[in-house]
């Protein structure tokens, strides 16, 4: 499909591509993008349930090898193209896929998150992390947020969070241990790993599942082997594109995180909102990491009304 975008989202896989510290590397001439919602502009052959001026918005099923959306006018493959609720702004829709389905699968698909287990969540502040809040919420589970410092408590209690934990000033374990009861942890949803990884597996339940989704960390991660083997935990590594390039995964994590936004159960979130021209300024405060919630930028010439 020819889209012709409104917004695009921008997310930390495009800076750890555009630094060379992704999955996949470029393959030049290379653009970047795996966020946008916008208007349907064209279809290709056999496109079925979308028309030219729908309004949609774009899921990461694809390698930013082969389409990359941070543009005026993109191509999306239709397989990725989503009709989103009516009631999103342009910027909400930017914001919907790529944290909301990542938190899916990794609490949901894989993690098998249900009623009273609790999970904690690293970079709690990031676009995934809140949408990882609002999931666990949906399901009754009890969501633990991890943040470095307490400058950003009461906007992630704000956001849902049971509890938040300053990695920085508070004892992880001992929180852990007195908000559920000495139990241990159900699930850690974890982009950070390095030193702290030992200590929310010291934390962890018997037979806890260890989701790793990121390497935020630029230090070693050690591993515990003996509490991992006396424990019985899973430690899996995971990204979104097991999901989404999975045709019966995709359409059910497409179809649960619609159904949490037409009921408002989940909510994208948009710390920040930039123009095109200014994508520069909008990667640095990306990268300075003191959003909470998504980074998005508007096309010009478009007003960013809803869809």
């Amino acid at each position: 499909m020819l889209i012709r975008t409104r917004a695009l989202g921008l997310n930390r896989a495009e800076v750890m591509f555009r630094t060379g510290n992704y999955v996949v590397d470029p393959t030049f001439p290379q653009a970047l993008g795996y966020e946008a919602s916008g208007t349907v502009e064209a279809t290709g052959p056999g496109v079925a349930g979308v028309t030219v001026g729908d309004a949609v918005s774009v899921v990461p099923a694809f390698s930013m090898t082969d389409y990359a959306l941070h543009g005026e006018l993109v191509l999306a493959p239709s397989h990725a193209v989503v009709k989103h609720p009516e009631k999103l702004t342009w910027e909400e829709a930017a914001s919907v896929w790529m944290p909301f389905v990542t938190a899916y699968g990794g609490l949901i698909d894989l993690g098998g998150l249900s009623s009273g287990d609790t999970v904690v969540i690293p970079a709690a502040s990031s676009s995934v992390g809140l949408a990882a809040i609002q999931i666990a919420n949906m399901v009754g589970a009890i969501p633990i947020a991890l943040t470095r410092s307490g400058s950003k408590r009461g906007q992630l209690l704000d956001a849902g969070a049971s509890i938040v934990i300053a990695t920085d000033e508070d004892d992880v374990v001992a929180q852990l241990a007195h908000v559920t009861g000495a139990a241990g942890v159900k699930v850690i949803f974890d982009p950070v790993a390095g030193p702290l990884l030992p200590a929310l597996i010291e934390a962890a339940a018997p037979h806890a599942t260890v989701i790793i989704y990121g390497a935020l960390s630029t230090e070693p991660t050690p591993l515990p082997v003996l509490a991992v083997l006396g424990k019985h935990i899973t430690i899996r590594g995971y990204e979104l594109f097991e999901v989404t390039t999975d045709s019966d995964r995709l359409q059910d994590a497409v179809t649960f995180v619609h159904d949490g936004l037409s009921s408002g159960a989940l909510t994208p979130s948009v710390d920040a909102v930039f123009e095109l021209a200014d994508i520069v300024d909008a990667y640095r405060y990306l990268e300075s990491n003191a959003q909470v919630g998504k980074v998005v930028v508007t096309v010009p010439g478009i007003s960013p009304a809803t869809a």
